[in-house]
């Protein structure tokens, strides 16, 4: 029972700030400490409800919310989430719209397992559903899957990947976000020599560490400075009694958020010492632009022991995408097979996660693939976030991508138009 404890301990300690914010709350909110003016109260208040909605948010999955979308005579279509195919690990669902006519536009969007649900893309479907019939793949968290479901590394993911590319047809144009661009093109690759038929129109890698190497940042650092034996004794922890995947050897998603909060601590602290002034002053809402990026930023996953082991050894260490040395089910993928998918490149400058120059080196492993073929764009200020769904994205990156997907339909639709965010 290994780090089982460890596992409790951390969810106890979630669950006791959650209890401390709802209770301070409630005591501040008891009508006898409206009697007399006392700012103490307000104070105590807003805390309370600031610190309870932090933590409780933590262990939900946020929903997809995706609003209506508006069509060229002015209805607005709902939009239906539907799962395609199910999979213990994660699942291939679609946005569908009824009564709309289908889009010649079909994208799968490869969402990444990197500690946060594929809502994470939620502004990146929204921006692309009034062009797109849009596909993506929608990860599980690994503390909801029981043990008999066996083991997920990178190349069950990948496997994942071909299986879905299979499922949608050739006629798919597939946009990989982060994370998941190295695997993608392995997944691409594999079909290429595999299953030619099945291979997608396009391929869209959007700053995806295929080379860590080619331009160091704090994540690619990290990488290199730690043993396997660090990781698995520091990260790597079995879930608690709680959830159905009891006993299963996971990297949690409450230690992955600690990680990601330590790197921008002033900033975070800042943010939620503001956002207490507002509440305690009235001035804060529901869906204020704190809520709405934190209801995102803070709902973590857990992702599988053998997942995170395997992608931080094989990707970052090994370098096996880099050198095109990866195997997957015994098989070496050769990434010179492919020679008909079209594929471009989309990094941010001010990138610090996956900085410009490690997705880019994709290209240079397609050594058989027409140069008519490969596309790069380099989006000026740009960091990580915007180049998938901030502002660079909608009015820079969206259309480009548009258009390079029309320019490898055969068929395609008009270019599409810069779309307001809501």
């Amino acid at each position: 029972m290994k780090y089982m404890l460890t596992y409790d301990l951390m969810e106890s300690a979630r669950n006791t700030n959650q209890w401390m914010g709802a209770t301070a709350h409630a005591f501040a909110s008891y009508p006898m400490m409206s009697w007399g003016a006392n700012p103490a109260m307000d104070w105590l208040k807003a805390w309370g409800e600031v610190t309870e909605r932090t933590f409780a948010r933590m262990v939900v999955k946020p929903d997809w919310n995706i609003p209506p979308v508006t069509g060229d005579k002015g209805r607005d279509y709902p939009v239906v989430v539907e799962t395609v195919v199910e999979r213990p690990f994660g699942d291939l669902i679609h946005f569908t719209m009824p009564g709309r006519a289908p889009s010649k536009r079909r994208v799968l969007l490869v969402a990444p397992m990197s500690g946060h649900y594929a809502t994470l893309l939620r502004k990146t479907v929204i921006s692309l559903l009034p062009d797109c019939d849009v596909y993506i793949t929608d990860w599980h968290n690994a503390r909801d899957i029981p043990v008999s479901a066996g083991k997920f590394d990178i190349e069950d993911y990948t496997l994942y990947l071909v299986d879905f590319m299979r499922e949608l047809g050739s006629d798919i144009h597939v946009i990989a976000v982060c994370q998941p661009v190295p695997l993608t093109l392995a997944a691409t690759a594999y079909l290429a020599e595999q299953d030619p038929e099945a291979q997608p129109k396009s391929l869209t890698l959007i700053g995806g560490p295929v080379d860590p190497e080619a331009n160091h940042t704090e994540v690619t650092d990290f990488g290199r400075s730690v043993t396997m034996g660090q990781l698995e004794e520091t990260m790597i922890q079995r879930v608690g009694f709680k959830y159905s995947g009891v006993g299963r050897m996971v990297y949690p998603g409450l230690l992955q958020l600690a990680s990601f909060i330590s790197m921008n601590a002033e900033t975070h602290t800042n943010s939620f010492r503001d956002e207490i002034i507002r509440v305690a002053k009235g001035e804060a809402s529901e869906h204020d632009r704190h809520n709405a990026f934190y209801d995102e930023y803070l709902a973590v996953m857990d992702m599988t022991a053998e997942f995170y082991l395997s992608t931080v050894e094989r990707i970052f260490k090994g370098r096996e995408i880099a050198q095109n040395d990866f195997v997957v089910a015994g098989h070496k993928v050769d990434f010179g097979k492919v020679t008909t998918v079209a594929v471009k490149i989309v990094e941010g400058e001010a990138d610090d996660i996956s900085a410009p120059g490690q997705c880019l080196a994709a290209l240079g492993l397609l050594t058989n693939l027409p140069d008519e073929k490969k596309a790069s764009h380099l989006e000026p200020g740009a960091g990580h976030y915007g180049i998938f769904a901030g502002g660079s994205w909608r009015n820079n990156i969206r259309p480009l991508v548009l258009d390079f997907i029309d320019a490898n339909s055969g068929d395609a639709p008009k270019s599409a138009k810069v779309v307001a965010m809501k």
